[in-house]
């Protein structure tokens, strides 16, 4: 029986750790080969090894986000090697300072929205012409409740404004792309995960009591199949269900 996403090209970004390793395996173990995107070498070297014991394929491409020309060389790249990109998973994020607003660092702050935002309109920009020529273009993003909840953001504003940045870029892209290609995109909130940020953000938290990233990660593969057809929506993945943003994109 044919796997799932077999002879699919996917991209993951931050595919090192966390969701965006997790993803990577369970794209790999349904067939995808995964370009795995992250900047520790060593983290993608142990990836690689778990890919290839379960038969998987991937290549490696560790680049830093704020490397803006080495994501547009990752398209040419792409290009010249299979001609389309099935899915491109956008999971790369970082949580920037936990400090109010009136005290955070301009470095800090440019840092946060240069990884979480601007990283994936240079994704966007250089993978688009890819996704379209697929069969079935899937884009997912990781966001978060941070992004339009008030009470989730107080004290992580960088994190909450660049989460709304990234949610507007990403319904921006499936406005663009709906009707007239076969790009689908949707915008996750994960929840709260067992994740390296997460207990940096809540050290006195006990992470069994949350999901592992393995545990997400199937239900997060089925928004990459191609029989998935919802588009520009948030999908909670602790309610399984798909919810429609509120206004225009």
């Amino acid at each position: 029986m044919p796997l799932a996403l077999e002879n699919r090209i996917a991209v993951v970004s931050g595919a090192s750790r966390g969701i965006g390793r997790a993803v990577a395996l369970e794209l790999a173990r349904q067939g995808a080969h995964v370009v795995a995107l992250a900047r520790t070498q060593g983290a993608l070297e142990e990836l690689d090894d778990e890919i290839r014991k379960t038969g998987g394929s991937v290549t490696l491409a560790p680049c830093d986000l704020k490397d803006h020309d080495a994501l547009d060389r990752l398209g040419a790249a792409l290009h010249e090697r299979w001609g389309r990109l099935d899915i491109l998973f956008a999971n790369a994020g970082i949580m920037g300072p936990v400090t109010p607003l009136a005290h955070v660092d301009p470095p800090k702050w440019e840092e946060a929205l240069n990884v979480n935002v601007t990283a994936n309109f240079r994704l966007i920009r250089s993978l688009d012409p890819l996704l379209r020529a697929s069969d079935a273009g899937r884009v997912v993003a990781i966001s978060s409740g941070a992004g339009n909840k008030a009470e989730l953001s107080a004290f992580k504003g960088v994190y909450a404004v660049s989460k709304a940045a990234l949610d507007a870029l990403f319904r921006t892209y499936a406005a663009e792309t709906a009707k007239i290609t076969n790009v689908r995109v949707t915008i996750v909130n994960p929840g709260y995960i067992r994740t390296q940020m997460r207990a940096a953000l809540m050290p006195g938290e006990d992470p069994l009591t949350l999901p592992a990233p393995e545990d997400i990660a199937p239900a997060l593969a089925a928004l990459c199949h191609p029989q998935w057809q919802e588009t520009g929506v948030l999908f909670d993945l602790r309610e399984g269900k798909v919810k429609r943003f509120r206004g225009p994109a």
